[in-house]
């Protein structure tokens, strides 16, 4: 499956332009870099407004500033998470990440990360829907990287969590189930739906902090008013 024509259509022609020279600075530094999760998601359903996400398999940071200097954009870099944005001089915003896995060393803690495959980035993921990838590289500027049928629960309407322990792992995820599918109309995948009803009896929800469940409660507020 390859979704360039979607690409081109979701952005303007700018933006475009700067996805494609991110992919050829890349190629430069031989990294593969891909556009990643609700962006593609996003792209897939035709929706407006989308970020621009992206996943390195290299230095995320190294490739921002190269890309800072060579632009003018501006570079805020957070190293602690292998990440970066940059900020363009028309306004338009790039997001980088190193690809990478996490372990969580209890439930509802930060998770520890170490950089790592386009494919631990994908599996470190919430719902299958945020899991797929789309290749900004030249050689298949386009193509799905779909390793868990993302695309799959797109066209059914579906929310699946990633596996078993993930709501253990940040219950966050419990209000982000519920506000994917309030935004998109999707149901909730029974096996998921028991997941989550199985963490808020284990009382998940007091292994983060209120100012975490506040956040998403007002993200929450802002899909349903």
């Amino acid at each position: 499956m390859n979704i360039k024509s979607k690409i081109e259509a979701a952005f303007p022609s700018k933006a475009f332009t700067l996805v494609r020279e991110v992919g050829l600075k890349a190629g430069s530094l031989k990294y593969r870099t891909y556009l990643v999760g609700g962006t593609v998601r996003d792209i897939i359903l035709d929706r407006n407004h989308i970020d621009i996400d992206i996943t390195v398999e290299g230095d995320a940071i190294k490739l921002g500033k190269v890309l800072a200097k060579d632009t003018g954009a501006a570079i805020t870099v957070y190293k602690s998470f292998g990440t970066c944005t940059l900020v363009f001089k028309d306004g338009s915003k790039i997001d980088l990440a190193t690809a990478r896995r996490e372990t969580y060393k209890r439930p509802g803690a930060m998770p520890t990360i170490k950089p790592s495959t386009l494919k631990e980035d994908l599996k470190r993921r919430d719902f299958t829907i945020n899991a797929i990838a789309a290749s900004i590289m030249a050689k298949d500027f386009g193509k799905i990287y779909d390793l868990f049928n993302g695309t799959g629960d797109l066209k059914s309407g579906i929310i699946r969590i990633m596996h078993s322990k993930s709501f253990a792992d940040d219950p966050t995820r419990i209000f982000r189930a519920r506000r994917f599918a309030a935004r998109f109309g999707f149901k909730i995948e029974p096996k998921t739906d028991l997941l989550m009803k199985k963490a808020l009896i284990n009382r998940a929800l007091d292994t983060i902090s209120p100012g975490r469940i506040q956040k998403e409660l007002m993200l929450i507020s802002k899909e349903i008013l």
